[in-house]
């Protein structure tokens, strides 16, 4: 059985500019098709900053050639343009690949608009990159010439920053939900989202603002009652100490250790640190939804438990290696019979009071699958919880 799988697309699935893009969205859709391929259910959000910052200058200085004619143009209205542009390619990438694998199904793209509270404080303190990167003169010049609020982007040059709310609700939620129950791949929540807020009766209004990709998906996975929410970027697993001699890549995250490591300042503002709040808030949102952030091309293998790093309630992974134990689930419940997803019988054994817990129950056996040709699977326990099958450290890690 496949999963409802929401994935974010980070800037290097989509180029930084339209013959870049036309090149890279065939191997995003690659990737993308690998996961339908497999069963799983998709919808494809992706971010849009070097986009809507072209548009937005592209827009600006068609103002400037005849200010008379041309007002300049809301950035709600750029986020808009950014969305059917990469949407169009997206989409026709995708739908490509799926006939090429002969695998009939329609593909969408949703103009999104996502709800913002017009009273965030983001709006006071503009954080949000977007646009291409300038030279620090460059930058103190569109300061002096428009006001611009710019900041140094981890070494990599300058950028305009603007207001980043959080998204509250998906305002054409219903459609995208009636789409995926017709069984068709729909891209949505673009840019994450043309930001709107509400006014006087019915009326939407843009907000000038760009919502962060990684937290629009993570409340479009929720509202769509996804299953994972995959966050794809440039590298294939979380780190800490990121750059340094004593750099560590981490396999899997609980909730607390990844606040822990985010109140140490082991993530970037701007970069990792709002893919981890967004994926640790998926996890936290109702028991057995799981968090990956990974590489685009490692999403099939992120899924399959085999790389990426994990976010949820309880460790899926064994360390590979290591002697594990076949702990109880922590679910709260008293069975823990394990349902292996591959060929393999996962059996309860019966266990005595106070062996694992302090009540009677039965406890997993590790799934049977041969470790030489089962590939890893996804197995899930009787609390709800989704884990890596045994088959890769040869016993299941319930915790």
């Amino acid at each position: 059985m496949g999963k409802r799988i929401v994935g974010a697309l980070g800037g290097n699935a989509l180029g930084n500019n339209l013959p870049e893009q036309m090149a890279a969205v065939k191997q995003t859709a690659r990737a993308i098709a690998d996961l339908i391929e497999g069963g799983n259910e998709v919808i494809v959000a992706h971010g849009n900053g070097p986009q809507v910052g072209m548009i937005q200058k592209a827009m600006a200085e068609l103002t400037r050639s005849n200010p008379e004619k041309y007002i300049p143009c809301p950035l709600s209205v750029c986020v808009a343009m950014s969305q059917g542009y990469i949407g169009y390619d997206l989409q026709n990438a995708l739908r490509e690949e799926l006939l090429d694998r002969d695998i009939q199904k329609g593909v969408a793209t949703v103009l999104t608009q996502v709800e913002v509270d017009p009273q965030d404080p983001a709006f006071r303190n503009p954080t949000k990159p977007i646009g291409a990167f300038m030279t620090e003169e460059e930058a103190k010049r569109m300061v002096a010439e428009r006001g611009y609020d710019v900041t140094e982007d981890s070494g990599r040059g300058w950028r305009r920053v603007v207001a980043s709310p959080k998204p509250v609700s998906v305002i054409e939620l219903d459609t995208i939900q009636a789409l995926v129950e017709s069984d068709h791949i729909v891209v949505a929540c673009g840019g994450g989202g043309i930001p709107v807020f509400k006014t006087e009766g019915h009326h939407l209004k843009g907000a000038a603002a760009v919502i962060d990709k990684d937290f629009a998906s993570e409340v479009l996975a929720e509202e769509l009652n996804a299953d994972v929410l995959i966050i794809l970027t440039a590298v294939e697993k979380v780190a800490v100490n990121f750059g340094k001699p004593d750099q560590k890549w981490l396999d899997h995250l609980t909730p607390e250790k990844a606040r822990q490591y985010a109140a140490e300042g082991q993530f970037a503002p701007g970069s990792m640190l709002p893919k981890v709040e967004a994926a640790v808030k998926f996890a936290e949102s109702k028991p057995g939804r799981t968090a990956l952030i990974t590489l685009l091309e490692k999403a099939k293998a992120g899924i399959a438990g085999e790389t990426g790093t994990s976010i949820s309630l309880s460790h899926l992974r064994p360390e590979r290696g290591a002697d594990h134990p076949l702990p109880v689930c922590h679910a709260g419940v008293s069975a823990s019979q394990i349902l292996c997803r591959g060929r393999a019988q996962s059996r309860p054994v019966r266990r005595k009071p106070g062996a694992f817990g302090k009540r009677a129950g039965t406890e997993p056996r590790p799934c049977k699958a041969a470790a030489a040709k089962q590939k890893s699977r996804m197995i899930k326990c009787a609390g709800g919880h989704f884990l890596s099958c045994g088959a890769v450290a040869r016993q299941a890690d319930v915790v």
